[in-house]
């Protein structure tokens, strides 16, 4: 897996197919792999004629996993997907984020809104504003001596992902105390680029998405029917929207 350095970190990605590209930034406690290969969706983009550029964000993956919470704010993983933009020489992508991944759009989207030509912010809604009310108990769960001490039904829920891809849980710990930092709610409404705004119908974590689609100036809501927060990532609803979406925005992308 080929990897780049930025602000002294190594961050693994890699890149697959050819068109316009679309860069894929995954959820907490994932990667790449995870979040956009096993679901399906690098597959799914690439025979739709797109490139599909995937990468670990720090502190997940095959990416370096500092214990510092200092180094885990959504600005700083902006700045890594773009850096990557960089290194690939990518002057615009369109943007998939889910979860964590997609408040790190948002970051992205409004402080670089020229190298963005669309996102697409998936499992996230006014949590981006308002912040992440179980990150407490998420970060307790992840630092707890075993699972079954655990109760709180997302923190064990986010223990046994954490687990399942044998992540580093102090540096997701880390990541936790600093990486659900809050847009506010004006810099929402600046973001210019055209949005689509996914969530499962069931995503208890983040709610509807029609209010925060309602800020954006080019905001579009979809929920995903029948789909909790884990279950929308790979959904075939989900995916036909976006393709849909994208076919809109990004003609006019030039291709790497």
């Amino acid at each position: 897996m080929p990897s780049f350095t930025t602000s002294g970190l190594s961050i693994a990605y890699e890149v697959a197919g050819q068109g316009p590209p679309v860069l894929l930034i995954h959820g907490f406690a994932s990667s790449g792999k995870v979040n956009w290969v096993d679901t399906g969706w690098v597959e799914t983009l690439t025979e739709a004629g797109y490139q599909a550029i995937t990468l670990d964000n720090r502190g997940h993956g095959r990416s370096d996993r500092p214990h510092d919470p200092e180094l885990y704010y959504p600005t700083q993983m902006a700045e890594d997907a773009l850096a990557l933009l960089d290194h690939l020489g990518i002057e615009k992508a369109a943007v998939l984020g889910y979860s964590m991944g997609a408040r790190i759009c948002a970051f992205l989207a409004f402080h670089h809104p020229e190298r963005v030509v669309a996102a697409i912010l998936g499992g996230m809604a006014m949590n981006l504003i308002n912040g992440l009310s179980d990150g407490n108990d998420i970060i307790a769960g992840l630092r707890a001596p075993d699972l079954s001490d655990l109760t709180h039904p997302t923190a064990r829920q986010f223990r046994i992902f954490a687990d399942h891809t044998g992540s580093d849980r102090e540096a997701l710990a880390a990541c936790m105390e600093t990486s659900r930092q809050p847009m506010a709610r004006a810099d929402v409404r600046r973001i210019e680029v055209p949005a689509l705004v996914a969530v499962g119908e069931e995503d208890e974590m983040a709610g509807g998405p029609e209010a925060l689609a309602a800020l954006l100036p080019q905001g579009e809501a979809l929920v995903i029917p029948r789909r909790d927060h884990m279950r929308a990532t790979g959904d075939k609803v989900f995916k036909a929207a976006a393709l849909e979406f994208l076919s809109k925005h990004c003609s006019s992308v030039p291709i790497s």
